[in-house]
């Protein structure tokens, strides 16, 4: 039986309230009303997450969101930290991705200096720069497509 203002789950996302309408003479007629409740859908891998934002970004925030990750292959933690600081009040797309990208290039540096401080750790610097190679043009990839993405391993020390 359907209650007043009971809700029907059809699947995760998606919510139908059922609403009572007093225009039909002798019974009451309900109405149904659709709500989306999550509006992002996250998928999840070995080279990282990725989840499309609530809004849909523009061409210049998606080219900043880009350029964030882009720019670590050249001035490491640097460029993420201006941009974040310049456009965090601006578009919470770019500042997702800021944040995202400076915490990785910080979670690099960390695994570079526990690296270079072990004998083996010298041997597999190489193996871990082509790595988080591999992850920053993921990510770039994933900006341009207009989704906000997750490294796999990042110590998120900025949130």
């Amino acid at each position: 039986m359907i209650r007043k203002g009971s809700i029907i789950r059809c699947c995760p996302y998606p919510a139908f309230f059922i609403l009572p309408c007093n225009k039909s003479i002798g019974s009451t007629t309900y109405i149904i009303y659709f709500k989306t409740i999550v509006m992002s859908q996250q998928s999840s891998s070995f080279l990282g997450s990725e989840e499309q934002p609530l809004s849909t970004p523009t061409s210049d925030e998606r080219t900043m969101a880009i350029l964030c990750h882009v720019l670590c292959l050249v001035v490491s933690f640097i460029a993420p930290l201006v941009i974040y600081l310049v456009k965090k009040d601006e578009s919470k797309f770019v500042a997702e991705h800021a944040k995202e990208s400076l915490n990785f290039q910080i979670t690099c540096v960390i695994i570079c200096v526990v690296l270079f401080i072990t004998i083996i750790g010298i041997f597999l610097l190489w193996l871990f720069g082509i790595i988080a190679t591999i992850l920053i043009i993921v990510a770039t990839i994933r900006a341009s497509e207009g989704k906000v993405y997750r490294y796999p391993f990042n110590i998120r020390l900025i949130r």
